[in-house]
């Protein structure tokens, strides 16, 4: 039991995890040329014994650590931290670097390393995965301030992106040649689901109460399959991160406090 809390005081107490207390910000000068950082290349890393916990609780919300990466793909909003953060431990007891490709994650193994991808213009880069966050309401991955900067989203503080989980290979032309023969995937749509029931009229009385909220663009949607069909409440489409967060808000305020940001074609 001591070494659960040990671990869990780790990861609290490390890196972008928890809410800031004081706003983070970008550096007044870069000593980098950013273009010339080159991604992190996926290669086999012993899984560490710090930020690894099998599950842990933050702002009253439990994690479980996934136990490897292989298959993992997301879309969802990325984030990214700098200044506050720069030279503290990271979850993995590292230190952590805003001119480095790294990134933090919430379920992922540390260490583990991700293709990002901007949805918005396309823009790609890899990072390892070396620290625990952001427990921010809809985010799913806070990237360094150059990862940011490379993915043109350090001017706006966040964005809508894909993250796919990279195995070792034999090299970073590998990776990249991969990435060129992907689809690329334009227009993605974002919605806030509220809730997915198994009865129907579960799905409808949550509805009445979001429209009687003033929540107007709510809906449901059918999903099928062979033993029963699943009723997912949802608001949306959602075009910005601006927008998210502001029906995420709205939602909170009327009780709905286990929104999730989902990617439906």
């Amino acid at each position: 039991m001591n070494k659960v809390i040990v671990v869990l005081a780790v990861i609290v107490s490390s890196g972008c995890t928890v809410e800031p207390t004081v706003k983070d910000s970008a550096p007044d000068s870069i000593p980098v040329d950013v273009m010339a950082v080159p991604d992190a290349v996926p290669k086999y890393e012993k899984r560490t014994r710090a930020g690894n916990p099998i599950q842990y609780k933050v702002l009253g919300k439990q994690y479980k650590v996934l136990a490897d990466s292989k298959g993992y793909q997301e879309k969802g909003i990325a984030s990214w931290y700098g200044t506050k953060f720069h030279g503290r431990k990271t979850a993995n007891g590292e230190r952590y670097n805003m001119y480095a490709m790294t990134a933090a994650h919430k379920t992922l193994p540390i260490p583990s390393y991700v293709r990002v991808t901007n949805l918005n213009n396309q823009r790609s880069v890899v990072v390892r995965i070396n620290d625990r966050g952001p427990f921010h309401n809809n985010r799913i991955i806070d990237l360094s301030y150059v990862a940011a900067i490379k993915l043109d989203i350090q001017k706006t503080g966040t964005g809508f992106v894909e993250i796919t989980a990279l195995q070792p290979r034999a090299s970073a032309k590998s990776i990249k040649k991969d990435y060129q023969s992907m689809p690329q995937q334009k227009n993605s749509t974002f919605y806030l689901q509220i809730g997915a029931f198994n009865q129907q009229v579960n799905a409808w009385q949550m509805r009445e109460k979001l429209l009687a909220g003033q929540i107007i663009d709510s809906m449901i949607k059918v999903a099928k399959n062979q033993n029963n069909d699943l009723y997912k409440v949802q608001v949306g489409p959602l075009y910005s991160v601006y927008q998210a967060d502001k029906v995420t808000k709205k939602l909170d305020l009327l009780g709905f406090r286990n929104t999730q940001l989902v990617f439906e074609k």
